[in-house]
C-alpha cells in the first residue's frame, strides 16, 4: 500500500472509532450528564479517557497482530465465545443504529422542517449509496472525516459563546463533588462499549493493515481516534456547562438541541442540525459496517456479499426505528447497554493476547495486560453497581 494511502486509511480507521462514537446517543448523553454533576462531569470524562485508551490499545493490538477480527479471536480463545460476542455486539449495535436513523430525521427537522420519519429515510439513503459503490471503503474515511472536522469546527464555536467556567471545569475535572456510577458506564460505554472498540481495528483488517510491523501505525490510529472523542465530549460538555451556569433551561425533550439553541439563537439550532446529522449519519455507517463484519467470517456468502447485508442492516435498523417512535430514551440507555459489553469483549482479547495460536510469537506488553485487566474490573464493579441502582 502506498504511503499516502496507508495514511489515508490509518486516520480514516481513527475517525470511523471517534464518529461511530460521536453519534445522537453521545450528543444526548452529555448533555443529560452535564446537567445531573455540573462541573465535576468533566471527571467523568477524564476517567473515560484512560479507560478508552487501555481498551482501545489492547484490543486494536492483538486484533491486528493476529489479522483476525474479534469474533474469530474469540472462538480460538475460547470455543463458541466469538458467536456470543458477534450476538451481543449485533444486537447492542442495532438498538444504537434505531437511535442513530432517529438522529439523522431530528436533525432533518431541525434544518427543513421535515418530518422526522422522511429525514429518517432520506439519511437512510444516503447511507446505502455510499455502501453501493465499488470503493465503499476509501468513500466510508473520506466522509467520516470530513463530517468529522465539521463537528468539532461548530462545537468549538457554541463553546465560544456560552463562555462556560474553564476554570471549575478544570478543577472539578480532577476533584469531582460526586462521582455517578451510571455515568461512567454509559460515558465509557458509549465510547468504546459494544462494536465501537473494534470498529477501526476492523477497518484496518479489511485494508489489509495488520502484523506486528504495523504496531507504531496501529497505535497512532487507536490514539487518535479516543483523543478526537475526547476533544468532542470535553467541547460538547463545556458548552452545555456555559448554558446550564447561565441559568438557562435543558428541554428534557431534546437536551442537546436546547443547548444550542440557548447558545446562539436561531443559528444555534441550526447549527445543532448539523452537527445531529453529521453525528448521526457517520455513526450509521460505522455502526452498520462494525456490525455485519462480526458475521462476515461466519460464512462465506456474508463475506463476499458484505456491503449488501449492511445495507440490509441499515433498512432493518431504518424499519425498527419507524416502528417504534420517538428514541430519546434508547438513545441513553444504549450507551448502557454497550458499556455491559465492554468486559466481557475486552477479557476475551486478554486472554487471547496470551495464546500463540492467535498472535504467534508476537508478546503483548505485560503493562497493557495489567491496565487491561483493570477496565475488565473497573467497569464490572460499576456495570454491577448500576443494576443494583435501578
Amino acid at each position: 500500500m502506498e504511503k499516502r494511502s496507508l495514511r489515508s486509511v490509518i486516520l480514516g480507521a481513527a475517525f470511523l472509532m471517534a464518529t461511530s462514537a460521536v453519534g445522537p446517543g453521545f450528543l444526548t448523553q452529555t448533555t443529560v450528564f452535564t446537567k445531573q454533576l455540573l462541573a465535576s462531569f468533566g471527571f467523568v470524562i477524564l476517567l473515560s479517557v484512560v479507560l478508552d485508551v487501555f481498551a482501545q490499545l489492547n484490543i486494536w493490538r492483538v486484533l491486528t497482530v493476529s489479522g483476525k477480527r474479534g469474533q474469530d479471536v474469540a472462538n480460538q480463545t475460547i470455543l463458541g465465545s466469538g458467536y456470543l460476542l458477534a450476538t451481543m455486539i449485533v444486537f447492542g449495535g442495532l438498538i444504537f443504529n434505531v437511535g442513530n436513523i432517529a438522529g439523522c430525521g431530528l436533525a432533518f427537522n431541525v434544518l427543513f422542517g421535515v418530518p422526522v420519519w422522511t429525514g429518517s429515510l432520506v439519511s437512510a439513503a444516503i447511507a446505502i449509496a455510499i455502501f453501493s459503490i465499488k470503493e465503499a471503503g476509501a468513500a466510508m474515511d473520506m466522509i467520516v472525516k470530513i463530517l468529522g472536522v465539521v463537528m468539532i469546527v461548530l462545537i468549538l464555536f457554541v463553546v465560544f459563546v456560552s463562555d462556560p467556567p474553564v476554570g471549575e471545569a478544570a478543577y472539578r475535572t480532577i476533584w469531582p463533588a460526586t462521582i455517578d456510577a451510571r455515568s461512567i458506564v454509559t460515558l465509557v460505554g458509549g465510547t468504546v462499549g459494544g462494536y465501537i472498540t473494534f470498529a477501526g481495528a476492523h477497518r484496518l483488517i479489511d485494508a489489509g493493515i495488520h502484523g506486528e510491523e504495523n504496531l507504531p501505525q496501529v497505535n497512532q490510529s487507536a490514539v487518535t481516534g479516543i483523543l478526537l472523542t475526547a476533544a468532542i465530549r470535553m467541547l460538547l460538555f463545556l458548552g452545555a456547562l456555559g448554558v446550564v451556569t447561565m441559568g438557562l433551561a435543558i428541554d428534557e425533550k431534546n437536551p442537546p438541541a436546547s443547548v444550542f439553541q440557548n447558545a446562539a439563537g436561531v443559528v444555534g439550532y441550526k447549527i445543532f442540525g448539523v452537527v445531529m446529522w453529521s453525528a448521526a449519519i457517520t455513526s450509521v455507517i460505522g455502526a452498520a459496517f462494525t456490525s455485519v463484519s462480526f458475521f462476515k467470517t461466519f460464512h462465506e456468502k456474508i463475506e463476499s456479499h458484505g456491503n449488501r447485508v449492511i445495507i440490509l442492516f441499515i433498512i432493518f435498523s431504518t424499519a425498527v426505528f419507524l416502528l417504534i417512535g420517538n428514541p430519546v430514551s434508547v438513545l441513553v440507555w444504549a450507551g448502557t447497554i454497550n458499556g455491559f459489553i465492554l468486559p466481557f469483549g475486552l477479557g476475551l482479547v486478554l486472554l487471547a493476547s496470551r495464546k500463540g495460536r492467535v498472535v504467534g510469537n508476537y508478546t503483548h506488553p505485560l503493562w497493557l495486560q495489567i491496565a487491561g485487566w483493570f477496565v475488565v474490573a473497573v467497569m464490572s464493579i460499576f456495570t454491577v453497581a448500576t443494576l443494583l441502582g435501578n
